[in-house]
């Protein structure tokens, strides 16, 4: 069979076209208002979707296109000040650690064999961490941080960078090793502040296919890992004190809650069941005579329903491991063996498909796993010849969503869906309740995400929607928002704005601003 899947030929519609219109023209002599508000020193406070980040990592002109960089220039309409930001040193995007690279460049859509894909830039990036910026930043934007990470000392002390313990952006600008982000912001005495957190404490979650803990009723923060949820209560607590921490010392602020992370093209992308019978070609007949002895074993143990088929005409789904299933490995290779089939074969069979199953319409798979599907399973390969099954036959079983069930990191079951959505209700109903008890600005960027997703948002000339590096709103990471994603973000934050402190803040021309992948290098 063919060596991998590209899903990539979807990207090259709509790749060269024309800016759309501005959305609405703007006045520059028109008299604006700060209301009851005052923008001289504002400080956005937040994640990644506050530094900039996009096409998975964080860059100069990514920054430059961040909402509050962009707020800050429409608030000095209205007497706003100067607004800096810690910039990275290229528009590559990677970090260096004593010389050494921690983390790669960001994504361009480039030509590999010759259809377009998202691949890294070339180059060697020179963001080295430990060369720590002096000054203070308005924008507080940390890539990877949780809620918690926000109020966590030593979070930007370099020294733990290597163990996890910290994180190299706010390693780069904090004022000191032990400080505070919160520190670090409400030390600039800001008069109006955004606070955008809490994406990651389920987004590291659902974009591992739910491999972390639900941390519910675990209180201890310190005790988690990068892909677990954090609990309601922790959440609850932290985001109170960060909140009443920016608030005493600005007169007005913005709260955003959290978007509903499965309704991007990170999990929408990859399709469930990408094996047509163009890829499969002639070895359906082989595949289906091979799993037609472990579907009559499942039929005996009460699970037909796990029954795993190719399609001659349609596509079919991938093979698929599901912990959520009983584990039946003991019972699938006795079955097995029962039915005449060699004790060797039937452990590995037996142990390899125990809570497999194909995937269906209700799963995610994730965008990661169209690298991974229909490739060999190098390591499987090795477990298998070590436990002395021939190469050739340790490859023929060690294929990612064929003969191999795809892992739980490639997939986000129903089950970890439910996880992700109700932590995702409980901290938005903590953010919307503190920002009507502060009196605060809201915006409700989950249910703003979810259009773009559903239906898509019109502006004059144009549409964003969610569709992967063609929709205009998402980046090539198919979870952090382009220019005019972020744009989009800017123009309804200043609508609400307006509306709660009865400010008239220009909105931007969401056209001026790219909607397209980076292209090539």
């Amino acid at each position: 069979m063919r060596k991998y899947i590209k899903y990539a030929a979807i990207l090259a519609l709509g790749l060269v076209a024309c800016e759309p219109e501005f959305d609405e023209s703007v006045e520059d002599d028109q008299v604006y208002s700060q209301g009851d508000a005052s923008f001289e020193n504002y400080v956005a406070v937040g994640n990644s979707l506050t530094a900039g980040y996009a096409d998975n990592a964080l860059y100069i002109q990514g920054q430059q296109n961040s909402f509050p960089n962009i707020l800050a220039q429409q608030f000095k309409r209205v007497g706003g000040g100067d607004f800096t930001q810690p910039l990275m040193n290229d528009n590559l995007g990677g970090l260096l650690l004593n010389g050494s690279p921690i983390s790669g460049n960001r994504l361009t859509l480039s030509l590999v064999n010759g259809m377009p894909a998202p691949t890294p830039i070339g180059g060697a990036p020179t963001t080295e961490i430990t060369n720590t910026l002096s000054g203070s930043f308005n924008n507080m934007g940390v890539p990877g941080a949780k809620s918690y990470h926000l109020i966590a000392p030593g979070y930007g002390n370099a020294a733990g960078v290597a163990a996890g313990m910290a994180n190299p952006y706010f390693a780069r600008f904090r004022s000191s090793e032990n400080v505070t982000v919160i520190e670090d912001a409400i030390a600039q005495n800001p008069t109006f502040f955004s606070l955008w957190i809490g994406n990651n404490d389920v987004l590291g979650y659902a974009a591992a296919g739910g491999a972390g803990v639900n941390q519910q009723g675990n209180l201890d923060p310190s005790t988690y890992g990068s892909t677990d949820i954090t609990d309601v209560n922790v959440f609850a607590s932290v985001y109170s004190q960060e909140v009443d921490a920016l608030a005493a010392s600005a007169g007005g602020g913005v709260l955003l809650n959290i978007p509903n992370v499965t309704s991007t093209p990170y999990f929408n992308t990859v399709p469930y069941n990408p094996l047509t019978p163009d890829l499969l070609g002639d070895q359906i007949p082989t595949l289906n005579a091979t799993y037609g002895q472990l579907n009559q074993a499942f039929a005996f143990l009460g699970v037909p329903e796990r029954a795993i088929q190719f399609s001659t005409t349609g596509a079919s789904g991938v093979v698929i491991h599901d912990e959520s299933i009983a584990d039946l490995s003991v019972q699938l290779t006795q079955t097995l063996i029962g039915g005449g089939l060699d004790p060797q074969t039937a452990t590995i069979y037996g142990a390899q498909y125990g809570q497999a199953r194909q995937a269906n319409a209700n799963d995610f798979m994730v965008l990661t796993s169209s690298s991974v599907i229909g490739t060999v399973n190098m390591d499987r390969v090795a477990e298998l010849m070590g436990a002395g099954v021939p190469e050739e036959t340790a490859g023929q079983l060690s294929v990612n969503g064929v003969t191999y069930p795809m892992q739980d990191q490639y997939v986000l079951l129903p089950s970890e869906q439910e996880d992700v959505t109700t932590a995702t209700a409980a901290f938005n109903q903590i953010i919307e309740g503190m920002a009507a008890q502060k009196g605060l600005a809201f915006v409700d960027a989950n249910s703003l995400l979810d259009r773009v997703a559903t239906s898509g948002i019109n502006y004059d000339g144009g549409t964003i929607t969610s569709e992967f590096a063609t929709g205009g709103a998402f980046s090539l990471d198919g979870i952090h928002l382009t220019p005019r994603g972020y744009a989009f973000m800017a123009n309804q934050i200043i609508n609400s704005i307006n509306t709660t402190y009865n400010s008239t803040i220009p909105n931007v021309n969401i056209g001026d601003y790219s909607g397209g992948p980076a292209i090539g290098e």
